[in-house]
């Protein structure tokens, strides 16, 4: 239901990727899920390993403007009245090329009422000794400067039976505050609060559909999100460069059972919640202009 899956390996880590959205249906080491993926048999469920373009999360009403120019997304969130996750996750994406442990994907992204611009996207997904290296490539087509956002819904899982027995760690310094449609109306520092996760420690019952914004980075720029199983010394974490200055996190408290609460998505993204509406660290793409970024995920 999926189209056309890509295998690539590298060792014992083998990764699958699907035609419909250039979606990353599974990744195991051994056989053991790193992510909670879906089968060939499945429509995509909960967005899981999506491509979230151009924008990631939600976009209030669905309506935005840009040097002049208007646009209007299907609202496929309709509950809250949002467009959600973009307009390529449910597109098929073409096989660039591939090689045993790297395979490359690629979309174009006609103008339409949602984003009238024309867009060109490629991601790599890379395995390596260090786990899964995924880079976006997104170039303008079109003659007129257009904006730019991009996000990726992986789910994690280190093989508790729920999410609450797993332990979270996540150094940021503020999260945003949204209402009952998902937007961002303001921020808050997560220190002291059931947000705070930079020491690391069980999930619990703490429910989360939250961004997370100033996170704590190395000396190359990468910020880490981190999930470990405490009784099996097994790990996975999320890592990602500067260009995505903002991550989700996910505890899967809507989804429907038995998925519930099985697995953490935690989701790069390169702005924030309703970032076209507001224009918060949209890229703006000119001409010909190209744009990259990277993250990926470590096993343990």
């Amino acid at each position: 239901m999926s189209g056309t899956r890509f295998g690539i390996g590298h060792g014992p880590q083998r990764v699958t990727v699907a035609e419909v959205g250039a979606t990353l249906a599974a990744y195991t080491v051994d056989g053991v899920p790193v992510v909670d993926g879906f089968g060939p048999d499945e429509i995509c469920p909960s967005a899981r390993g999506q491509v979230l373009a151009p924008w990631p999360n939600r976009l209030g009403d669905g309506r935005y403007e840009f040097d002049g120019v208007k646009a209007r997304a299907a609202l496929d969130e309709p509950g809250r009245t949002n467009a959600i996750h973009g307009l390529v996750r449910w597109l098929p994406w073409h096989e660039r090329s591939r090689a045993q442990n790297v395979v490359v994907m690629a979309c174009t992204l006609h103008p339409q009422p949602g984003y009238p611009w024309r867009l060109g996207l490629e991601v790599e997904y890379r395995l390596g000794r260090d786990g899964l290296t995924v880079t976006t490539t997104a170039v303008n087509e079109d003659s007129r400067p257009a904006p730019f956002g991009v996000g990726f819904h992986p789910y994690l899982t280190v093989g508790t039976p729920t999410v609450d027995t797993a332990r979270l760690k996540l150094a940021s310094r503020r999260r945003l505050v949204t209402d009952e449609r998902g937007l961002p109306t303001s921020g808050a520092p997560v220190a002291g609060t059931e947000f705070d996760f930079a020491s690391g420690r069980l999930v619990g019952s703490t429910r989360l559909d939250t961004t997370f914004t100033e996170l704590a980075r190395d000396a190359r720029g990468i910020a880490r999100v981190e999930l470990d199983h405490p009784g099996a010394s097994r790990t996975a974490s999320v890592w990602m460069d500067e260009r995505f200055p903002y991550v989700q996190v996910f505890t899967a408290d809507t989804v429907a059972p038995p998925r519930r609460r099985q697995s953490i998505a935690i989701e790069p993204m390169s702005c924030p919640p309703d970032a076209l509406r507001s224009g918060a660290d949209v890229v703006r793409l000119e001409p010909g202009g190209r744009w990259s970024a990277r993250w990926g995920i470590t096993p343990g």
